[in-house]
């Protein structure tokens, strides 16, 4: 290949791991981010702030995906739903995807740098959570809550990256996220049931079946509306995030009667377009709550 051909090259293949991971799915976890941030702040947390836990938040999330299509290739290549990845059909070679981690890991530290002391101690140990997701599925049906867990310290994030320091309250958020998260991850490993029993892949509906996993889906969301509800009173919060929890309640609503055990061919209006919906639909109520009232 000649040296001219090389940028382009590399351009394609960065736009086809971006793809892979589903990039713009970061808008999942960004706005919880920036609620931990603005309930911080009592506002909006500046520009400069603003700017970095946007960069963390791409860094953090793009490193985590692409470490999972990274680890799960081979499981990938044997199921039908996933063989068209770009690592399983050959597109992309293992080390690439693995410079591509290391890449969006220096940024997300470099980025928890910009922002205080504590950020930067604290990102390496974020950075293990959402690796460790990836091995989950192989010894413990409780995946969904790790992967809840390493989207749910998001808005820790957000009030580290204010405050510079670790206190209590953001937590309240985290196991609110954490149940949310855990609540469609379900609902999207319904479809790999039948896989997940025969290649010895653990989940809640592998486990319990479809039906009873949609229940506990349920639940799960159930108590993120509460612990949701909790954290309006704790942090004196006014009619408008109010408001916005009703909207996120009706949003989870419609995303359950989406799907049932005997058909889930819309999971991926569930699992994509209305949790974007919620992501974004709690954070803007609750920050303009707290720019307008606070």
């Amino acid at each position: 290949m000649s040296v001219a051909a090389q940028p382009i090259r590399l351009m394609r293949n960065l736009l086809i791991i971006l793809e892979m991971i589903k990039f713009e799915h970061t808008i999942f976890a960004l706005p919880f981010a920036f609620l931990g941030a603005f309930i911080a702040a009592r506002g909006f947390p500046g520009w400069a702030t603003s700017f970095w836990i946007i960069v963390a938040m791409f860094g953090a999330r793009s490193a985590a995906m692409a470490f999972n299509r990274l680890t799960d290739r081979h499981f990938d290549a044997l199921n039908p739903r996933t063989r068209e990845r770009a690592l399983p059909k050959g597109i992309l070679r293992p080390s690439g995807v693995l410079l591509f981690v290391v890449a969006s890991s220096l940024f997300f530290l470099f980025a928890s740098s910009m922002l205080n002391p504590l950020a930067l101690a604290l990102s390496p140990l974020a950075l293990l959570i959402v690796f460790f997701y990836s091995y989950t599925k192989r010894f413990t049906s409780l995946s969904h809550l790790v992967l809840g867990l390493a989207l749910g310290i998001a808005p820790v994030g957000g009030w580290v990256a204010v405050t510079g320091t670790l206190d209590l309250p953001p937590f309240l958020l985290t196991a609110a996220v954490l149940f949310w998260v855990a609540g469609f991850d379900i609902i999207y490993a319904c479809q790999d049931t039948d896989f997940d029993r025969k290649h010895g892949l653990f989940s809640i509906p592998a486990m319990l079946g479809i039906r009873s996993a949609l229940r506990v889906s349920i639940l799960f969301h159930f108590l993120m509306l509460v612990l949701l509800a909790i954290a309006l009173v704790l942090f004196s919060l006014s009619f408008l995030s109010w408001l916005g929890l009703v909207l996120v309640a009706i949003a989870l609503l419609y995303e359950h009667r989406l799907v049932s055990h005997d058909d889930l061919s819309r999971v991926n209006a569930a699992f994509f377009t209305m949790n974007g919906v919620i992501s974004v639909t709690l954070s803007l109520f609750v920050g303009l709550d707290l720019c307008l009232f606070a």
